[in-house]
């Protein structure tokens, strides 16, 4: 004998939902608060996309077969210098303070999950299909996302791909059932009474907090996910307040080289055998052949000073630090480019990770403030900061400042 859908022990009869909460007005209040929210999630990782893969170069390139998704890619500018710092601050920091305001979202709508009939119609069915992939990749997308704040890659695959395809599905999603529900979302704000739907329960129990306390529930855990985050892109004495990411509490160490850091020297398999003086060279390649440097010889060579954070697209990020070494432009015009510097596809002796190869735009190599750095806040970079020389670059994802340089070579890619 089959269960009877209406029975109220079972979640497919409306009296099983007893929670005098759920309504409408409550449901509106959260969604359109995700509206906007989910909005400029979706445009900031867009735009972090465009920073990783500045439409250059396959070796920046986590989604190869993208196709059409790629539209928008562009010359990743370098100014204003802190641009990639305060994109991906607002992208983790607002991602992490909607987790709250999702989940009752969703509570909030959960009887419909279960309504029977599946599809009273053709227009209901796209209806439901869209919900299931609104619900399903609204879960996915924050999962993944707090996961690699978290820098603990449990899910199958790479971030990169995962996110990105994700996130053209949820959106897509996401518009869909934005355009079917927000004006009913808007009628109900405006309403001074609320109205009777499926929502509402037909046997409420009783209320143990208001609507309107329920809603400042919601918003206080937001709050506190805010101030448990956002000292880690903030930096200063904020970044003691980061509990939940993994880069918060004090800068690590002390001196010119204690700020922040993603890969150890020890972690990329990194020597002293292979970075000592008399053993590393930097093999620069471009129109007029190959030059081979020490670091002894670059020292010798003009050097300049930059002001520049390290962002991560973890969320975390430095202040700035002050940055010497040599013009990215200047060894470009070693090897032939002296007036109009090109792309350049930077090597790491790096031997596991990802990013142990990158290529950078010719905007970001002609920015005067772009080095090839040897120094840091006045002293030689340590092993962890990337000695014997990293690239730094204003606006650039951390990643694409490769530490411990190999080999550049200049030219279109």
């Amino acid at each position: 004998m089959r269960d009877d859908p209406r029975d109220p022990r079972l979640p497919t009869s409306p009296a099983f939902w007893r929670s005098p909460l759920r309504g409408p007005r409550f449901t509106s209040v959260l969604g359109l608060v995700l509206l906007a929210g989910i909005t400029v999630l979706f445009v900031t990782g867009l735009l972090s996309y465009a920073a990783y893969n500045p439409n250059l170069s396959p070796v920046n390139d986590k989604t190869p077969d993208k196709g059409i998704l790629g539209f928008y890619l562009f010359a990743w500018p370098t100014d204003p210098h802190w641009l990639y710092r305060l994109n991906q601050g607002v992208h983790v920091t607002l991602g992490i303070t909607l987790i709250p305001v999702l989940l009752a979202k969703l509570w909030s709508v959960v009887p419909r999950l279960f309504t029977l009939p599946p599809a009273r119609s053709l227009a209901h069915a796209l209806e439901r299909v869209s919900l299931l992939l609104l619900v399903g990749g609204g879960l996915f997308q924050f999962v993944t996302g707090v996961l690699n704040v978290q820098l603990d890659y449990v899910f199958p695959g790479s971030f990169y791909p995962l996110h990105f395809y994700g996130a053209w599905v949820f959106f897509a999603a996401f518009v869909a059932h934005a355009l079917l529900k927000t004006p009913t979302a808007l009628r109900n704000l405006r309403r001074l009474r609320e109205e009777k739907d499926d929502l509402v329960s037909l046997r409420p129990a009783e209320p143990t907090v208001s609507r309107r306390g329920a809603l400042w529930f919601v918003g206080g855990g937001s709050l506190l996910l805010f101030v448990t985050t956002v000292g880690q892109n903030l930096g200063g004495p904020l970044r003691r307040t980061a509990l939940l990411a993994p880069h918060g509490g004090g800068d690590p160490g002390s001196g010119p080289n204690g700020f922040q850091i993603n890969k150890t020297a020890a972690y990329a398999g990194i020597g002293t055998a292979e970075t000592a003086e008399d053993a590393w060279r930097l093999v620069v390649t471009g129109r007029t052949g190959t030059v081979r440097l020490s670091r002894a010889q670059l020292a010798e060579l003009p050097l300049y000073s930059s002001a520049l954070p390290i962002a991560c697209v973890e969320g975390w990020s430095t202040p700035d630090q002050w940055w010497r070494g040599v013009r990215l432009r200047d060894l470009a015009a070693l090897v032939g480019y002296e007036d109009d510097p090109p792309d350049v596809f930077v090597e790491s002796l790096q031997r596991r990770g990802a990013f142990r190869k990158a290529a950078l735009r010719a905007n970001q190599v002609a920015d005067p403030r772009s080095l090839l750095a040897l120094y840091v806040n006045g002293e030689e970079l340590s092993p962890d900061h990337g000695h014997p020389a990293r690239i730094i670059v204003p606006a650039a994802p951390g990643v694409l400042n490769t530490k411990w340089v190999a080999r550049m070579t200049f030219g279109d890619l």
